[in-house]
Parts: C-alpha cells; structure tokens; sequence
C-alpha cells in the first residue's frame, strides 16, 4: 500500500525516534542504491556469519548493529546504539551496558539483553569465534533486566570499546545452529539497517533495507550495492567512470587520476597510522648487531631519512612526516610531552651532514675505503631493510631508504621477500631492518602497546610491529598500566612517560604518519564527511564502526 509515497510524503510520517519504525516498500527503479567497495573479491561466496574471517564485508555494522559505536575520530566518544548507555564499576572490574528499548530483529522478533548475553556465551564456548579477542578480558556475562553485566579478568578501562566489536545476534536463530563455525548464515536476521539480501550473484550482491530497523527515520539509503571486484586495477577502471559511490582504496596520483574526471569526484585523507623502520637488536651478523644496539647509529639511520621524499614518490604526497622520536605524530600531539618531542626531533628531521657527523662522533669510521663506515670494533657492517613483495609503496619506500641510507655511509640494501617469509624472518629474529605499519587507535597506546610491549615478542605476538626485540621493563609496566585507570589526567602522565622512553632511546625509525584512503562520489548523494566536515573516520572497510554514521549522514539527490 505505501509502495508509491516518495520520501517526502515518508517524512511525514515518521513515529518518534525512540520506537520502531517500519519502512515502506518501495519497488526497484524507486530505490536508492549506494555502490560500495567494502573489500576486494576474486569471487564473492553468500556469508553472512560475523563470527568468521571469510564473511562478506557489508556483514557488521550494516547487519549486525553495535551496542556503542565509539568514534576514534574523537577521541573514542561512545555514540549509543543497540545500548542507550553503559558505566563501569569504580573498580573497573564491571562494566554494565543498558539496553535500548523497542529495537526488533528483521524478523520482528524483539531484541533484549538475553541475545547479548547468548552472544558472549557463545564466543566463549566455542573460542574459534573470538575474532577479537574478548574472552581475554570477560570472565563472565549475566542479565539483569534490560542490563547485560561483564564481570571482568582485568581492571581495564578501556574494555567498553572492546565488548562494542563484538556482534550481536539472534539467539532465536543460532541456538538452532548446529555448527556456527561453518555456519554460512545466507539469510541473515540482523538489527542494522540493511539485512535483507535481494540480490545475489558472484559477481553482485545487492543488501537493502531492514524492514524493523529502529532507526529507519534517519536512514535514507535504501540498499547498499556491492560489485565483485578483484583488485585496484579493475577498481581504478570503475571509479574514473563514477560507477562507485564509496571507496577507501590506493589510488595513484589522486588528483589527475580520480579528481580530473568528474567534479563528483573527491577523497579525503584523515589522518592514519605511524610507518616506520624497525630495527632487529638481535640481528644474527656481528657488525649490524653492534650498529643497531648503539643509540647514536639508530638516530643517525633517522636523520639520514628524507621523509618528505618518501611521501612525494612512494606515496604520492599522501601522509605527513612523522618527526617524533616516539612516534606519536601529529594525529597524537594531543598527547604529547612537547618538550620530549622538541628535545629529540633533530634526530627524526632529515639532515646527511647531521647523520654523517653524529656517526663519525659515536666512532663508525669508513676503515676499508669503499665508502661505508664500519662499526667502533670493526666490523662489517651491511643492512638488509625487508618490506613484503608487492607492496608497492612499501617496496618504493625502501629503495628510497636505502639509498638515502648508502649517501649517508651506511651500507644497506634492498629486498622484497614474500609477506610469509617477511612476518617468519621477524618472528625467528633473523632480519635486520624492516619497514611496517602500525595500528591506529583513539589514543596512542594502542599503536605504543603493540610496537614496543615485549609481551609480544614471545612467538604469539603480531611479527610486523614488536619485533625489534627492544625490552625496558619500565615501558612495559607503563604500556600495562594505561587503561588501569578511567582518569585521563592520569593517563595522560603515563603516556608522557612512555613518550620519554621510546624518545630517548630511538627504538624504531618513524618514517611517516600514514593516510587513509577515501574516495566518495558527490554525483549520487549528499551528506559526505570530509576535511571541512570531519565527523567520524568514513572508511568503507569492515570494522570501522563508524560507516555505520556515515551512511545515516548520507540523502540521495533527487
């Protein structure tokens, strides 16, 4: 009956935001279609399961609705969502998330704090599915009322962010489930604004419009539209022609490639996470082993970097340098102690004089005459800098490191092996240098904890980040410490303490702070966050949590 009322008539029509709001049917030609590239596809399988790596990327956030939806942008500021308000204990033992009222599954059915409880019970029972990493930190989960309360391993502050990852789904539907773990979940019964599945081939698959979602009276987009497509290439094709709305891949020199060919066209880059070179102090060869463990040949290795260079070719000018002997950056200057970041800066600004002079001082001389100097006792001294085969501007990045490093007498050179025997050569302690990127939080620990705890470099860690092999005892006890307290004026003495150690010590060689990528199409629809409307991060990709805001920003032109 309400196939033929436009939008505008729709609009009046809206019940208060606090209920349920059923939409209106609307026939094909009628309905608005965003084009997205959540992931790259050589062939797209029908998975919907949450739980599982190899689900399609439009399975979060748009089948599965958070409980909070915390904007990293903005410095984790909880957006409520399926809950309407969560607290913790003063002991940061207990965190309790109230539940919103009136919100239903697509089927209808309602949702309660019984199918978060399920939710949680059923990663822990089958830990297979705990693709973040939740039951570190839940020691148990109970209902009371409209209340889901986690009982914790841990004081932890900051595990409201963590719980929020995990999805929440229907207890009605998956406790029939015989093996959730092969569970394909074709049909998907969700609590996000687009569950139903209209359309679906390898080579398309089009998600419209849950009929039950509870907040239908902000949501314009109809349905998401998702082609099949297998790399940047085929996407470059695509995206030059306007047939994609919303991407967050590379794309080489933007602004002739992309800008140029519509005035549709345009990106943004917020800002990412730090890149650096990562130094191994147990590297097996006598010579690099005693360059790398001497913190003047370390700051010397900086100083010899053109990072602006780097930037300008490897990355086609998309990033900024990265100055800060920690790492921090300018997306984290916030958090930083100025003085530590000014009083270590000269180290981490390009200057070959300044490297060949502090080298000559820390006495690394050029004994044999070939232009390279050798270490204080002696030794040869022959840097291998890894970066993963294919990654284009990884590899363009070394070259370029490596070239700036031989002008400064250091003696390096260039190899690309595959990603698995770069991640093998970092777990075994067997490299000598390697260029990584690095995870991007709300606030710096994140990035700090995962690059520079040596808890992770005990084999069960993540190879590209902690594996310098680097230890203070004292930064570990900080890096653990960060989120024991809920008081920001605390965390923050604890981050200018860590900023101190990894400053003074110049453990790893920051190169650049990174960019996202972000590419929308104005041709379709209105309502982009961008530079001058910086509201969230806007990346398409699964496990940004924030799309989900995006989209209800998003209105169809007319």
């Amino acid at each position: 009956m309400l196939a033929n009322i436009n939008k505008t008539k729709l609009a009046l029509a809206v019940v208060a935001a606090a209920t349920a709001f059923t939409a209106p049917v609307a026939t094909a030609s009628e309905k608005s279609q965003l084009t997205i590239v959540p992931d790259f596809y050589p062939t797209m399988v029908r998975n919907f399961n949450p739980f599982l790596a190899t689900n399609l990327r439009t399975t979060t956030e748009f089948v599965y609705e958070p409980l909070v939806i915390f904007n990293q942008m903005h410095g984790n500021e909880p957006v409520m969502r399926l809950a309407k308000d969560y607290y913790m204990s003063d002991d940061l033992m207990n965190v309790t998330f109230e539940i919103r009222d009136g919100v239903k599954w697509s089927d209808g059915k309602p949702f309660t704090a019984a199918d978060v409880v399920y939710s949680f019970e059923l990663v822990k029972d089958k830990p297979e599915l705990d693709q973040i990493g939740i039951n570190k930190w839940v020691k148990s989960v109970k209902q009371d009322g409209n209340k889901v309360i986690f009982a914790l391993t841990a004081a932890n502050s900051n595990v409201p962010f963590e719980i929020s990852k995990v999805p929440v789904i229907p207890k009605h539907i998956w406790s029939k489930v015989k093996n959730p773990t092969t569970f394909t979940n074709e049909n998907p019964v969700g609590t996000g604004p687009f569950t139903e599945i209209e359309t679906f081939t390898p080579q398309l698959y089009v998600q419209c419009r849950n009929p039950n979602y509870w907040d239908n009276a902000n949501l314009e987009v109809d349905c998401l539209r998702v082609p099949q497509i297998a790399n940047n290439d085929q996407l470059l094709t695509k995206i030059i022609n306007s047939e994609l709305d919303w991407t967050s891949s590379f794309i080489p020199d933007i602004d002739s490639t992309y800008a140029a060919a519509n005035p549709n066209h345009k990106y943004w880059y917020p800002a990412a996470g730090t890149m650096a070179f990562m130094l191994n102090y147990k590297s097996p060869k006598a010579g690099n082993n005693e360059a790398i463990n001497n913190v003047d040949f370390r700051r010397a290795f900086s100083m010899a970097i053109d990072r602006q260079t780097i930037i300008d070719i490897a990355f086609y000018g998309a990033g900024t340098p990265n100055d800060y002997a920690s790492g921090l950056g300018d997306s984290f200057k916030s958090w930083s102690d100025e003085a530590v970041h000014n009083k270590y800066k000269t180290y981490n600004t390009y200057n070959i004089k300044g490297a060949k002079d502090l080298l000559a001082k820390a006495g690394f001389k050029d004994l044999d005459g070939d232009g390279f100097v050798e270490s204080p006792k002696g030794e040869k001294i022959e840097l291998e800098v890894q970066s993963p085969n294919g990654w284009t501007d990884f590899n363009n990045t070394v070259q370029l490191g490596v070239e700036q490093l031989q002008e400064a007498g250091i003696n390096a050179k260039a190899r690309t092996p595959d990603f698995a025997v770069y991640n093998q050569a970092m777990l075994e302690g067997t490299y000598d240098v390697a260029f990584t990127n690095y995870f991007h939080g709300a606030d710096p620990h994140l990035y700090w904890d995962s690059a520079y705890n040596s808890r992770l470099q005990q084999g069960d860690g993540m190879p590209r980040f902690a594996m310098h092999y680097f230890k203070n005892a004292q930064l570990d006890s900080l890096l653990d410490s960060f989120y024991k307290t809920a008081d920001k004026g605390e965390q923050m003495k604890i981050a200018h303490s860590i900023q101190k150690i990894i400053a003074e010590n110049q453990i790893t060689i920051p190169v650049i702070s990174g960019a996202n990528n972000f590419q929308y199409n104005e041709g379709r629809f209105t309502g982009w966050w961008n530079e001058k409307n910086p509201k969230g991060r806007p990346m398409v990709w699964a496990g940004v949590q924030e799309r989900l805001l995006q989209v209800l920003d998003l209105k169809p032109k007319a």
